[in-house]
């Protein structure tokens, strides 16, 4: 079943997990408005922070991408963002798989771009940017973590991985350092990892960094035929 808040559909997706365990994830559906069946568009993931778990879909437009959607602003892309279940987390192995069949569904059903698919996430959004993108590197063109941090042990599944990540330098939830530790450890194998940081926005880098266009027309200019191989 299908129903339309504002800009964005609601749909759910469902899948079983590695224990044959029946899973989902609501997840809102925004297309540009210029979209056509045979036109073949960029697709967006956004992964949410721990404040927008549960089943209310509505707390994931209080950030990011949907919320700026919701305001009216235009994007160049299918953007798809799901909802993770209260209580757990996106880079937990079967929500990151989950992530990963949720894109692979939407390329299937979707007339979206194979070639520029692109993966974002805030804070325990942030998280699962960067495991998700080391499991799964053929699926992403390229991704921008934001106040996020990763195993340093993922960094060699990142290596080919255009990564440009965003930290506020006074963060109080999430460290500096995390966002720090990983693309020093992607930049110290060859990895084309880049980090901005800010002053004076603690926790909340992903504002200021959403609402910049330039990260956008950054991803648009990364195909997976382009990257450099690990």
């Amino acid at each position: 079943m299908q129903t339309v808040s504002k800009r964005q559909e609601t749909h759910e997706f469902v899948w079983f997990d590695s224990q044959g365990k029946k899973r989902s994830f609501p997840f809102l559906c925004y297309q540009p408005r210029e979209f056509q069946a045979e036109t073949k568009l960029p697709l967006l993931i956004f992964l949410h922070g721990a404040g927008e778990r549960g089943t209310d879909l509505e707390l994931v437009k209080k950030h990011g991408p949907p919320k700026l959607i919701d305001q009216g602003e235009d994007f160049p892309f299918v953007v798809i963002s799901p909802q993770c279940p209260m209580d757990q987390w996106w880079a937990m192995k079967e929500n990151i798989n989950g992530v990963a069949q949720l894109t692979e569904h939407i390329q299937s059903e979707y007339s979206v771009d194979l070639e520029r698919t692109y993966l974002t996430g805030m804070s325990m959004g942030g998280y699962g940017t960067w495991a998700a993108a080391a499991s799964y590197p053929d699926l992403f063109a390229a991704i921008i973590p934001i106040c996020g941090g990763a195993d340093l042990a993922i960094a060699a599944d990142l290596k080919g991985m255009p990564t440009w990540a965003f930290h506020g330098r006074d963060d109080d939830i999430v460290p500096l350092i995390r966002s720090e530790e990983i693309v020093d450890e992607v930049s110290k194998i060859g990895g084309d990892a880049r980090l901005t940081i800010y002053d004076n926005v603690q926790h909340d880098s992903w504002s200021v960094t959403y609402a910049n266009r330039d990260i956008y027309d950054w991803l648009l200019s990364h195909k997976i035929r382009n990257r450099r191989k690990a």
